[in-house]
């Protein structure tokens, strides 16, 4: 039987989930992926609150300790500029003398750097 609460369940082969539930369990797949690969990554997601994808920091809060465990950095940005900047700094990690991680993926949502100027 399926469950609403099977959402972010990695073991469920089958869920019920919205389009911003889907981008959160990505996140969570992409580590679950990664750690059975061998490889410690972590994640930064950012975006701009008022794009269409506004709901997603409402999905990301909700689902609280997991993506904390899942190494998931979740960051809103207070405009699509600074977001994708955010973002884009975030891969960055390897100039680092002694990163903590092997790899970040992120993820930036909103409706375009500099769509409005």
């Amino acid at each position: 039987m399926i469950s609403l609460d099977d959402k972010y369940d990695l073991k469920a082969n089958s869920a019920m989930l919205s389009g911003t539930q889907a981008l959160v369990r990505l996140a969570l797949q992409q580590q679950r992926v990664d750690a059975e690969a061998g490889l410690n990554t972590g994640a930064y997601i950012s975006g701009y609150r008022g794009s269409p994808l506004g709901g997603l920091d409402a999905a990301f809060w909700a689902a609280g300790s997991r993506i904390e465990e899942a190494n998931i950095h979740f960051q809103p940005g207070v405009n699509e500029d600074l977001a994708a900047t955010a973002v884009w700094g975030s891969q960055q990690f390897d100039l680092l003398d002694q990163p903590l991680v092997d790899g970040v993926y992120g993820m930036w949502y909103g409706k375009g750097p500099g769509v409005d100027r």
